[in-house]
């Protein structure tokens, strides 16, 4: 009787640790957020990337942040192509934007500077796809207009967060 109770507790700490193990499985495939990142290739860097697909998270975009990593960004997601404009209103981090039409060629990169709220338009009117990094990156990883966002990393990336690629001509 002594022995089964001393191992009791030795059970009660497995039986702990499988379901603690299985509650970390269950995080790690459930769906994901826009908290998230995905390692996303653009040109020849791979950039860790949160993605926008959502109006309120566009709306949103990197406002309040104080800091973003190094290859850190936000990509955010149109369901068509089309004309467009970023500001930075309550976004305090200098940042570049890349805009990129829907076979994911970069096509324009434009500075936007700390809390101002005058748009920046793009000229083509035929983009789906808007980059933001820190300001410079773009010129200091090498990446320049012509070069291609990995849209099948994108497509799962939309996919992780439960999201339907098809809704931006992605498979």
């Amino acid at each position: 009787m002594f022995s089964r109770l001393r191992l009791l507790p030795v059970i009660a700490l497995l039986g702990l640790l499988v379901a603690c193990g299985g509650k970390e499985a269950a995080k790690d495939t459930a769906t994901k957020t826009i908290e998230d990142y995905f390692p996303v290739k653009v040109g020849g860097r791979t950039v860790r990337m949160q993605i926008a697909a959502m109006a309120a998270e566009m709306q949103r975009g990197l406002m309040h942040r104080k800091s973003l990593g190094a290859d850190d960004g936000m990509l955010f997601v149109f369901t068509q192509p089309q004309q467009l404009g970023f500001w930075m209103r309550n976004t305090t981090i200098p940042l570049d934007i890349g805009y990129f039409d829907s076979a994911g060629v970069l096509r324009e990169i434009y500075p936007l500077h700390p809390l101002d709220e005058r748009s920046v338009t793009s000229r083509a009117r035929d983009l789906q796809f808007a980059l933001e990094m820190n300001q410079g990156w773009f010129k200091s990883a090498g990446v320049k207009p012509g070069d291609r966002l990995d849209l099948k990393a994108v497509a799962d990336a939309l996919r992780a967060r439960g999201l339907k690629p098809e809704a931006a001509g992605l498979r």
